[in-house]
């Protein structure tokens, strides 16, 4: 019966820990940044948003921002009227609808300069994968140069995939049912 109880741990946080979506972060190991050059375009364009998934900006927030802007802002890299303003260094954004989501910094000279992303989220697909994908692709071997003539730099490594929360929900799943289990083969007696 603990080898059953174990079974069913197992199966319930392979679906908890896919409930979620995966986490990326903008620029990956740079960061939002015009240091460098980054191509967020490039960067963009090589991943596979879906809806439920987190984009993460992480910056030196005395120097950025991150400003939600129409298509027409962010093609005019206009910071007149941002649907959403963040400013702490380190904003986690939830994509929640399908479609483009368009960020620039609002410091004047850095979206022109690059500092400027559009995140397009498909809906999630109706069938889990086998294997969820990682948020972050392998590390490159050496350096290329983005259509911006920035340097790609490799990727971040993968970070744990669900977080604290997601531990809590597993593992207080988990002790529900070994104690659901250990209570029906008797070793618990319940009044």
């Amino acid at each position: 019966m603990a080898m059953a109880a174990a079974s069913v741990v197992f199966l319930l946080a392979a679906v908890v820990g896919r409930s979620e979506g995966a986490v990326y972060k903008v620029g990956d190991a740079v960061g939002w940044t015009i240091l460098g050059s980054p191509n967020y375009t490039a960067w963009s364009l090589s991943k596979n948003f879906k809806m439920g998934d987190t984009i993460v900006f992480e910056y030196s927030k005395n120097v950025h921002n991150v400003l939600e802007v129409s298509k027409a802002e962010y093609d005019a890299c206009a910071a007149t009227s941002p649907m959403s303003t963040y400013t702490s260094g380190n904003d986690s954004i939830a994509m929640k609808t399908k479609g483009h989501h368009y960020f620039i910094c609002g410091i004047p000279g850095h979206c022109s300069a690059g500092q400027r992303v559009d995140i397009q989220v498909s809906k999630p697909s109706s069938a889990a994968p086998s294997t969820p994908a990682p948020a972050y692709p392998p590390a490159r071997v050496g350096s290329s140069r983005g259509s911006n003539g920035g340097i790609a730099t490799p990727a971040a490594a993968p970070r744990a995939s669900g977080g604290p929360r997601c531990v809590a929900k597993v593992f207080g799943i988990g002790l529900a049912v070994f104690s659901f289990a250990a209570a029906v083969s008797g070793g618990i007696v319940m009044d």
